[in-house]
């Protein structure tokens, strides 16, 4: 059988952390070609004083060093800044990209091979077609027209370059690929679960950054843990009921798995949402969201603010807004000028008594 070969679409801080893992994987399983590709967007960089393309820099040092300084990637690691050249041969593709940039992206990789298969790590891209919630994987597989899996987990990407022990849950619904895409991502310090539920694996990975921008307003008022507790509860709790508003069949179970509460937890302590949820509070109103994200992020691009305009419209389209009180303040702190202090003022008994699996809140479609 032909070795399998695998790159990676993006090469930002999480696309270089997972390559770490991808490549240690293809070294040590013989399924899999050893070179790793990654899809380099190419800009310029400031490297030992002398302005540099940073693909150029990563092939000879093997550090991304605007985006992961510090780690270094094994040599089979390859840094590809032509796209089509990049995606021509996989077998495997693996995006970890701003889901804004899909497809653009898609649009100028040209032909890829038959019989690909992808997995996304994207976080967001949520719209509405024809009354029903579209995820940024319906949209791969729609535009590459092959099978697209997912990824998501309690995963702070620099740990996990790092080598610090983390999960990950793998969402995939052909059976056929689940061994081969376990093995190209599980290893002693990353370990996967793979489950048969798509919706629930993303779904929770794009809407844990919302309620993190919930926990940053909470760290920027000086909140203690316990406010970040109940918040971190209610914000589970509304992940839940708006994910099974749109897919009732999503399993329970898929929100105690590392994409749910625990994605959550580490989320709302730590990254990049947080942070720049803090950060906004404390500006008071002096600086806006581009300005915290170019300031914080080093070139890297803020989810939470993006996926809950997202939701937003689908929120009052289906009239959810009184029955998810956190996510609505959250929107209005963040867009509305409502304030920061608002996030400990939910009604009383919400959501948890709000509604239930048989007063036909989930029928309400």
């Amino acid at each position: 059988m032909a070795k399998k070969s695998v790159t990676v679409v993006g090469s930002g801080n999480w696309g270089m952390a997972i390559a770490t893992i991808i490549a240690g994987n293809t070294s040590r399983h013989p399924e899999f070609e050893d070179t790793l590709t990654v899809w380099m967007f190419e800009e310029e960089v400031q490297h030992k004083g002398v302005k540099r393309k940073l693909s150029e820099v990563f092939n000879e040092t093997k550090e991304n060093v605007k985006y992961l300084p510090g780690i270094t990637l094994p040599e089979h690691v390859k840094a590809e800044p032509d796209l089509k050249k990049a995606v021509m041969y996989a077998d495997v593709l693996i995006w970890v990209l701003p889901h804004q940039f899909v497809a653009r992206t898609v649009q100028n990789m040209g032909k890829i091979k038959e019989g690909c298969v992808s997995v996304s790590l994207i976080k967001g891209g949520l719209e509405l077609e024809g009354g029903k919630l579209g995820l940024c994987s319906d949209l791969l597989r729609k535009l590459l027209n092959h099978e697209v899996g997912v990824l998501m987990g309690a995963n702070v990407a620099n740990e996990v370059a790092a080598g610090e022990f983390c999960e990950a849950t793998l969402g995939i619904q052909d059976k056929k690929y689940q061994q081969m895409l376990v093995k190209l991502f599980d290893c002693r310090t990353f370990r996967v679960t793979a489950v048969d539920d798509i919706p629930g694996v993303e779904l929770c990975g794009a809407l844990k950054n919302v309620v993190a921008l919930g926990a940053g307003f909470c760290d920027g008022l000086e909140y203690g843990g316990n406010t970040k507790a109940a918040l971190i509860r209610i914000g589970l709790q509304e992940m839940k009921l708006f994910i099974r508003y749109f897919y009732p069949e999503v399993k329970d179970a898929t929100f105690l798995e590392s994409c749910g509460v625990a994605d959550l937890i580490t989320t709302c302590f730590g990254g990049r949402n947080r942070k720049c949820a803090e950060a906004f509070v404390k500006a008071k109103g002096a600086k806006g969201w581009d300005q915290i994200e170019k300031e914080l992020l080093g070139g890297q691009k803020l989810q939470g603010t993006l996926t809950a305009q997202e939701i937003w419209p689908v929120m009052q389209k289906h009239n959810l807004c009184d029955k998810l009180p956190l996510l609505t303040t959250i929107y209005q702190i963040a867009f509305e000028d409502r304030a920061p202090w608002s996030i400990v003022k939910l009604p009383s008994g919400m959501p948890h008594s709000a509604f239930h699996e048989d007063d036909g809140f989930f029928e309400k479609k």
